[in-house]
């Protein structure tokens, strides 16, 4: 009986205060969807570094569109390929699209990012 008063203490003020505890993707989301880009970036940036395919696939997408960084193709490609390879079908698509734009040099530069990068387990992905 004691845990579901506290419970419904808990719950009533988080009601009443309007304050609830989201996590980082939550964040980088709300600060993306509100056009605040460049802290959307360093979320998703530390998450992308730690494996998460959703945070990947965001900064691929933020790299395409130049939302908070410079704008670049192999960049793109490179966060892009690191999320469809995880899985991440809204990556796959967009894989597809900034690979149609650019050379066989960006594609070998974007490929040698992308290896360097899992290959220091995303401790030298600082792009």
């Amino acid at each position: 009986m004691r845990k579901r008063v506290v419970g419904s203490l808990v719950a009533a003020a988080i009601c009443m205060t309007g304050v609830a505890h989201a996590g980082p993707w939550e964040d980088g989301m709300a600060a993306y969807n509100r056009g605040d880009y460049v802290p959307a970036v360093q979320v998703f940036r530390g998450m992308a570094k730690a494996g998460n395919a959703k945070a990947q696939m965001m900064l691929g997408s933020m790299y395409q569109r130049g939302q908070g960084v410079a704008k670049s193709s192999s960049r793109a490609f490179m966060w892009l390929t690191l999320a469809a390879s995880r899985g991440d079908a809204k990556a796959k698509v967009e894989l597809k699209t900034v690979e149609a734009t650019m050379t066989a040099d960006d594609l070998s530069q974007a490929r040698a990012m992308m290896q360097a990068c899992e290959a220091s387990d995303y401790r030298n992905c600082e792009y």
